[in-house]
């Protein structure tokens, strides 16, 4: 069964291969979309090659909603949208699909049902179809090369949607087995290697020599660290001096 989560419907109109209908599904499904409708499909329905295509997602395609007409398929709808490339010669705002989800999140968290129309693969949305939506949605593609298979499109305004509805974690590092070294353990390391340098002459000459280590310790801040990093960099160290030690 479809989830209890507020969202828009996604409307396939007359779609041309299940192959299409299942990647859409799967878009659908990868952002937390679960309601497809699904207009005068081409190769009739079921498809199995839909359901091949959908994957894990096969759930959509089983409680997808199929509609003799654009008219019955947002019957109950209160907005739609409707996607496409084209200059269509009728006045109507049109939207980024970041622009659009977020309107469409302010309208169904207001109670409304909001749809978006995708059209077939190979010419779109017709003229009549588009009369029928509120807004359109166009992606600014490549304008020399601005046709969008159909499961693209779904991705993209899933993704947006999707965007609008959680908290994204827009950068992160995955620590595997350790954790960020603290101020003391890279301090210490800076220790270390200032001494066992200064050991080896490499501060020179002695008028240079404080700056010398400023430009190290600041090469130590900008790494940002683990306590992993700073271990190996201690064993490095003292192994140089094991060596050199051996050699005399």
């Amino acid at each position: 069964m479809p989830t209890d989560v507020p969202q828009p419907s996604f409307v396939l109109v007359r779609p041309q291969m299940g192959e299409n209908i299942g990647g859409a599904a799967r878009a659908m499904w990868n952002f937390g979309l679960d309601r497809m409708r699904i207009v005068e499909p081409r190769d009739g329905w079921p498809n199995q090659r839909a359901v091949a295509m959908a994957s894990g997602a096969g759930r959509l395609l089983d409680h997808a909603g199929l509609y003799d007409s654009v008219a019955e398929a947002l019957d109950d709808c209160s907005f739609v949208f409707a996607t496409t490339a084209r200059g269509r010669g009728l006045t109507k705002p049109i939207y980024s699909p970041e622009k659009a989800m977020e309107l469409a999140r302010e309208k169904i968290a207001a109670g409304e049902k909001v749809a978006v129309m995708f059209g077939p693969e190979r010419a779109g949305l017709e003229n009549e179809d588009v009369a029928r939506a509120n807004a359109i949605i166009t992606v600014p593609v490549n304008p020399e090369f601005f046709s969008l298979n159909l499961a693209q499109c779904v991705l993209l305004t899933a993704y947006e949607w999707r965007r609008q509805s959680v908290e994204i974690e827009h950068e992160r590092v995955e620590l595997v087995k350790t954790d960020w070294a603290s101020a003391i353990e890279v301090e210490k390391l800076a220790e270390h290697y200032e001494d066992r340098l200064g050991e080896a002459g490499f501060f020179f000459p002695p008028e240079k020599a404080e700056s010398m280590k400023v430009n190290l310790r600041n090469l130590w801040s900008r790494m940002r660290m683990t306590r992993a990093d700073v271990q190996m960099f201690h064993g490095i160290m003292r192994q140089m001096v094991r060596w050199k030690n051996r050699q005399d």
